[in-house]
């Protein structure tokens, strides 16, 4: 084979490796975007379920449904514990979410109870309220997969001077053992109904900006199938490029 056969095969073997890869790319982002797709249909059945029956809170420790979405109720007692996770966005502003830790009555394991957003301000100063402390509550909301903890490095959270405690991401078992807690802590939190504020049935927990988006830091199916189409679009550049460049090369 000639030296510019060889060229040609090497470029060939080179368009459809990059091809392949810029496909698989985008088979990916399909495969998330109807993950995605199914997370915000489950959760928006779960909704339905305000006004019908609500489940009860014991169900956030079911290993079977820990990527499902349940509405629940209960009550419980409130530890005497805050924690703020932070690098929370809303609507383009950056904050941090607080979360109380609620013992239900009925015996469950304790359940991360999400109360709300809250902004920071450039001297990161975290908001004044915190959770009430041994306070028998009455909540309601639907129960979610936590946060995705993204690339875990460092600390998962650390005490502050006032004796909150501030977390990057929601280690259960690092948060767990922080608080001296004596059993694990419920694989799902509670995302608070933004319907449910202070004085509605005993509720006392501050009323931060709520809400029940369960995509709020991450893309959604719309972007993942925006970067599909450019990821398939790739592939059929990197063959069209080497169509363009064999007919060149024949022509000459």
């Amino acid at each position: 084979m000639s030296a510019r056969g060889w060229r040609l095969l090497g470029g060939w073997a080179l368009a459809l490796l990059l091809a392949l890869a810029f496909a698989a790319l985008g088979r990916w982002q399909l495969a998330r975007m109807h993950e995605k797709e199914h997370m915000l249909a489950a959760a928006a059945q779960a909704r339905s379920q305000a006004q019908a029956q609500p489940r009860p809170l014991l169900l956030a420790s079911d290993p079977a449904r820990v990527q499902a979405y349940d509405w629940a109720e209960g009550r419980g007692v409130l530890a005497d514990a805050t924690v703020w996770l932070d690098n929370q966005q809303r609507e383009g502003r950056v904050g941090v979410r607080m979360y109380c830790v609620l013992l239900p009555e009925d015996g469950a394991q304790p359940l991360l109870v999400d109360a709300g957003w809250w902004p920071l301000g450039g001297d990161r100063a975290l908001p004044a309220p915190g959770c009430p402390r041994m306070v028998d509550q009455a909540v309601r909301g639907l129960l979610a997969p936590p946060p995705a903890e993204g690339l875990a490095y460092g600390a998962p959270l650390a005490r502050q001077a006032d004796g909150r405690w501030l977390a990057v991401r929601l280690d259960l078992p690092a948060i767990a053992a922080a608080l001296g807690l004596r059993t694990r802590i419920a694989p799902r939190v509670l995302r608070l109904d933004p319907a449910h504020r202070q004085g509605d049935t005993g509720v006392m927990l501050a009323p931060g900006q709520r809400d029940l988006d369960i995509l709020p830091n991450t893309l959604t199916p719309e972007r993942h199938l925006g970067y599909a189409v450019q990821w398939f679009g790739l592939a059929l550049a990197a063959l069209v490029t080497a169509i363009v460049l064999t007919i060149r090369s024949r022509s000459r």
